[in-house]
C-alpha cells in the first residue's frame, strides 16, 4: 500500500476515534466498529476507496453522533395528545399476501410470492389440509367473502390489496375498508362479551405494550378465508395482532393465529403497511356487492339530453 493511501486510511481511523470520544451509548459502539475497520484497512493495505468512504460518511453525518445521537437514530412517529402512537390515516399492504400466504410460483390468477408466514407453511391438521386443497381447486368461485364483497374477516382485511382507514380515539380505533363492515378495536380495558356470537370480524380488545398495540381477537364465524388460495379457518379462530410503527409512514403488522380445529399449532404472519400520501387521496366506498344487479337498476349511467323546451325554460 502506498504511503498516501496509508495516510488517508489512518486519517479516517483518527477522525472516527475523535467522534467516538464525543459520543456515547450505541453511537459510540457503532463508531468503535468503524474505527476498527479503518485501522484494519490501513494495516492490511486494502484500497483507499473503502477508508475514504468511511471518512466521507463521517464528514457528512458527523452531527448524528454528537450529544443528540441517540435521539436522532430513533425514527419519529406520530402520537396522540396522550402520548400513544397514532395509527390514524389510510393504509394499504402492497406485498401481495392475499394471493397466497405460503410460498408459491406464478399461476394464471396470482404472481409468484415468497409468502409471509414464519416457517413458510401453515401447520394444517391432516383433514384440514384436504379441505384446503378442495378450496384451492374451487377458488375461482368459492371465495365468497371476496367475490361477493362481503366482510373479509381478520386478519385478511388488513393485507387485502385495498386501502383502509383508521380513526383513533383514546377508547378505540375504528378500521374502515372500501367495502364490508367497519371494525372497532376497543382500547378502554373492557373484556370480550360472553358469547359465542360468531362475528365476521371477531371481537377486538387491545392493550398497549410500549409503542405496540396488541389486539386480542376472538369469537369468529367460519365464513371467511385467510387468502384467495383457499387457506381457511374455523369458528375456533383466535388471533393476536401486533401493530407497530416502523416510521411515520410505515407499519409492521403481525398476527399470530390459533385454531385447534384446523391447525396443529399457532403460527405467525407478518406484513408491511404503507401510508397513502398521494395528493387528494381518499377512501372511496366500493359498491361491488351490487354489481350483479346492475342490469336491473331503473336508471342508466348515461343521462338523457334535455329537450329544447327544457333548455329554453329558465
Amino acid at each position: 500500500m502506498a504511503a498516501p493511501e496509508r495516510n488517508v486510511a489512518s486519517a479516517a481511523a483518527g477522525s472516527i476515534a475523535t467522534a467516538r470520544a464525543a459520543a456515547s451509548g450505541q453511537a459510540a459502539r457503532s463508531l468503535g466498529l468503524w474505527e476498527s475497520i479503518a485501522v484494519g484497512r490501513a494495516r492490511r493495505g486494502t484500497t483507499v476507496a473503502g477508508s475514504a468512504l468511511v471518512a466521507a460518511w463521517l464528514a457528512l453525518s458527523g452531527s448524528v453522533y454528537g450529544a443528540e445521537s441517540t435521539a436522532s437514530l430513533v425514527p419519529a412517529i406520530p402520537r396522540t395528545p396522550d402520548g400513544k402512537p397514532d395509527f390514524s390515516g389510510i393504509w394499504e399492504s402492497v406485498g401481495g399476501a392475499d394471493y397466497d400466504l405460503e410460498p408459491h410460483s406464478g399461476r394464471h390468477d396470482a404472481p409468484p410470492g415468497a409468502g409471509v408466514v414464519e416457517g413458510s407453511y401453515l401447520p394444517y391438521r391432516k383433514d384440514a389440509l384436504a379441505k384446503r386443497n378442495e378450496n384451492f381447486t374451487a377458488r375461482v368461485t368459492a371465495d365468497r367473502s371476496r367475490l361477493r364483497c362481503y366482510t373479509l374477516g381478520v386478519p385478511r382485511s388488513v393485507y387485502f390489496p385495498a386501502p383502509f382507514q383508521i380513526f383513533q380515539r383514546p377508547q378505540d380505533l375504528t378500521v374502515v375498508g372500501s367495502f364490508g363492515t367497519p371494525r372497532t378495536i376497543h382500547t378502554d380495558g373492557t373484556l370480550h362479551p360472553e358469547g359465542p356470537f360468531g362475528f365476521w370480524l371477531g371481537d377486538s380488545r387491545a392493550r398497549w405494550e410500549g409503542d405496540t398495540l396488541v389486539v386480542d381477537v376472538a369469537d369468529f364465524n367460519d365464513e371467511t378465508w385467510l387468502d384467495r388460495s383457499g387457506n381457511f379457518h374455523s369458528d375456533a379462530l383466535h388471533v393476536v395482532e401486533r401493530w407497530t410503527h416502523l416510521d411515520a409512514n410505515t407499519l409492521e403488522y403481525q398476527a399470530t393465529i390459533e385454531d385447534e380445529k384446523v391447525f396443529t399449532k399457532p403460527w405467525t404472519l407478518s406484513v408491511i403497511l404503507q401510508r397513502h400520501r398521494e395528493k387528494n387521496f381518499q377512501l372511496i366506498e366500493n359498491y361491488c356487492f351490487t354489481q350483479e344487479y346492475d342490469e336491473f337498476y331503473p336508471f342508466t349511467t348515461a343521462q338523457p339530453k334535455p329537450s329544447a323546451h327544457e333548455q329554453a325554460t329558465p
